[in-house]
């Protein structure tokens, strides 16, 4: 089983819309050994991954992969159901998967969602190995392999917190864009974008984010602006803080001027030995350190999200009770490390619980008289952990002022998004009638705990960040235009780049003479390509992009959008494509090409050449409009598609034309056009003359700018701008 060569696909490709790994898989002599043949094969592998009854391959019923490897199936069939559920054991679901037979006999193209590429390349492998091993019954250490996949899932995939936005956005039909290996991640295309941070996005005020890390300052805004917040000062020494509580009066609070997550908050302290080290405590985990006045109540975290509530927990405190024979030790890892809520991935909605090295879970050991290794009576409570267990679903619970209040908070403090902190003995009523108080509002606040909530419902917070940065109806999209076909598409995109740019459209042009941003060339390259693709589609400063793709990037790297609005397929001729990347008939030719109309939006249009018929039966797969263009109006399919009302862009006495239906609207005489001058009649060049004129119609350019803009279009002109950049 040897890998000939691994693609990965990263845009919508032959196989699917969604990035993929391709791999070209040579099994050699196993051609003639399918599974059946194989004495335990069939055992060893559903006994290593018993999950595998999942699958329903093309049976359509539970337990169908494993039926057709009883009966017998080949050695790529296998490898692609075995990388599939390894990335799924291993958190990274995956779902589509297929495997192909090429025209050399012993290889396939093996293809399995993918993600991230890194982990794809290692499940591949692995998977490879595991088919190998049970083939040959040696042994195969599963679990060592998910170990090591799932640690690649957590330290190389988007965390749960920003996979929700993301998850949110796509539902929407907004793009996405992963801008580094971390959770920085693009939402929209051009100058439509935003931006994500986690739960930070380009809308998160850096002001706002300083002024939330200053805990003092923070309170004295809100108080001024009338929020409840619990009084207290800074501190500067362990004397200063005894009398800062001698002042506001016991109990108390001690906490980092500028921390977060709960550590090194102490609370309710009500001796001098307390608050002294409390002040210790607090001053290891920040900057400065404040005292309060101590409010009671339970913790709780509300999430606002653009002015608005979308979601609030309760946190507890944590105890152990004492058995009369296991230390506070034994009793925090019996008895509460093994809550299954609990955990060290971000997948856990509560942390584990070390004593060790939790400075302040010892504290409040030691304030009720114990250490960790103290073995208390039966019966007998012991508080381990008061803050930072904010698990417990309100959301329905919250008083209408309470989340009013709390959104007030976050817009005095300047947060889109903030985590506001509150102490209140019932969130379902007011504040002020029991003395609640908005403790901390803080940037960034983690979402998990709404998510993955230890009790009550999840909260479709994702999504409530996503309204807040699209409005209803905005996707986020600007108006892409994607060109293929065998001639002509460099051309057509050059001058679709020149209409949009004379409609007033900063817009940037990816074709195979290079990138272009606003008519000026960046780079002289070829820009048919994914990468150039995505260079266009981060520029905050577009408004619009042509791209041009050639067949060896959608067989080798795959679309570099996921969607566009105008889709142009110039035509087919199979004998330029054939011999490549196993691609050996003219329906594989068809199958490549068809991607382009594939992805053209429901709202948008695909152009397509009537004077080529493997072309123009390319019409029913569009989800949206279909715009033709040819030379000759009386074509069976241009007349056939007139009388039901549809456009098309034909030559007509001399003159091209808008036609629609009856209609006809003149765009220009086609001796007016400089392009044309001295081109026999036969050139194809008036053929990509009119797929541009019809992308430009599809995207709404009037008549007249198209006019000005191909009656004078010159070619050397474009490629010889400035590229001093």
């Amino acid at each position: 089983m040897e890998f000939l060569k691994i693609l990965p696909l990263r845009g919508p490709n032959i196989w699917t819309y969604r990035p993929v790994l391709e791999v070209w898989l040579d099994i050699g002599a196993l051609e003639d050994s399918p599974s059946n043949t194989i004495p335990g094969f069939y055992e060893r592998l559903s006994s290593w991954l018993p999950t595998l009854a999942e699958h329903r391959c093309g049976i359509g019923e539970r337990g169908g992969f494993l039926q057709r490897v009883r009966e017998g199936t080949w050695p790529g069939h296998i490898l692609e159901h075995v990388t599939l559920e390894l990335q799924s054991l291993a958190g990274m679901q995956g779902g589509f998967g297929k495997a192909r037979s090429t025209e050399v006999r012993g290889v396939y193209k093996v293809v399995v969602r993918s993600r991230n590429e890194q982990v794809s390349r290692v499940a591949i492998h692995a998977a490879r190995d595991l088919v190998l091993a049970a083939m040959q019954d040696r042994p195969f250490d599963l679990p060592a392999t998910l170990t090591q996949l799932r640690d690649m899932v957590d330290s190389l995939c988007l965390g749960p917190s920003t996979a929700c936005i993301v998850d949110a956005a796509t539902a929407r039909n907004i793009p996405s864009i992963r801008l580094t290996a971390g959770n920085l991640v693009q939402l929209g295309y051009g100058a439509r974008q935003h931006r994500i941070w986690t739960a930070e996005t380009d809308q998160t005020s850096a002001i706002a984010e300083s002024i939330s890390g200053d805990k003092d300052l923070t309170k004295s805004l809100l108080e001024a602006c009338g929020v409840p917040v619990p009084e207290g000062r800074l501190v500067d020494s362990v004397a200063d803080a005894w009398e800062a509580a001698e002042d506001i009066g016991l109990p108390v609070v001690v906490k980092p001027r500028d921390g977060n997550h709960g550590r090194g908050v102490s609370m309710e302290l009500m001796t001098h030995a307390e608050v002294e080290a409390a002040y210790h405590l607090a001053r290891d985990e920040g900057s400065g350190v404040m005292v309060e006045r101590f409010v009671r109540g339970s913790e709780h975290r509300l999430l606002i999200v653009g002015g608005k509530l979308a979601a609030a927990a309760r946190g507890e405190s944590v105890c152990v009770v004492g058995d009369g024979k296991a230390t506070i030790r034994e009793l925090i890892a019996r008895d509460i490390n093994t809550d299954p809520r609990r955990g060290e991935a971000e997948e856990f909605p509560l942390d584990l619980i070390s004593i060790d090295d939790n400075a302040a879970a010892m504290f409040e050991i030691e304030r009720q008289g114990f250490n960790a290794d103290a073995i208390p009576v039966a019966g007998k409570q012991i508080i381990v952990q008061r803050n930072g267990n904010v698990a417990l679903d309100v959301t329905d619970l919250v008083h209408p002022e309470v989340a009013a209040t709390a959104a007030l908070a976050a817009r005095i403090v300047g947060l889109d998004i903030a985590g506001v902190d509150l102490v209140a003995e019932d969130i379902s009523k007011p504040l002020a009638a029991q003395g609640g108080a908005i403790v901390e509002v803080n940037a960034g606040p983690g979402l998990l705990m709404h998510l993955k909530p230890a009790e009550g419902e999840a909260r479709p917070v994702g999504k409530a960040i996503v309204d807040s940065l699209f409005a209803d109806g905005d996707d986020g999209r600007i108006p892409v235009v994607g060109i293929a076909g065998t001639y002509g598409k460099t051309l057509v995109a050059q001058i679709v780049s020149r209409l949009l740019h004379l409609s007033g459209k900063h817009v940037g042009l990816a074709c195979s003479t290079g990138l272009y941003l606003e008519q000026r060339q960046v780079e002289k390259s070829d820009c048919a390509t994914w990468a150039a693709a995505q260079k266009l589609l981060m520029n905050r400063n577009l408004d619009a992009a042509v791209i041009e793709n050639s067949f060896t990037t959608i067989l080798a790297e795959g679309l570099g959008y996921d969607r566009c609005q105008v889709g142009v397929v110039t035509n087919v001729d199979p004998a330029q494509h054939v011999g490549d990347y196993y691609i050996e008939t003219p329906e594989q030719v068809w199958n490549v090409m068809r991607t382009q109309v594939d992805v053209v939006l429901e709202s948008g249009v695909a152009v397509l050449n009537a004077d080529d018929p493997l072309v123009a039966q390319m019409t029913d797969l569009c989800d949206g409009e279909v715009i033709f263009f040819a030379r000759d109006a009386k074509l069976p399919v241009v007349e056939e598609h007139l009388k039901r009302g549809g456009r098309a862009v034909v030559i007509a006495v001399g003159s091209l034309v808008l036609a629609t239906g009856s209609a006809q609207v003149p765009v220009a005489r086609l001796a007016a056009i400089k392009m044309l001058e001295g081109v026999a009649p036969e050139d194809q060049k008036l053929e990509h003359i009119l797929a541009a004129v019809a992308a430009g119609w599809a995207l709404g350019i009037l008549p007249e700018l198209m006019r000005a803009g191909i009656k004078n279009f010159n070619v050397d002109a474009l490629t010889a701008e400035r590229t001093d950049v």
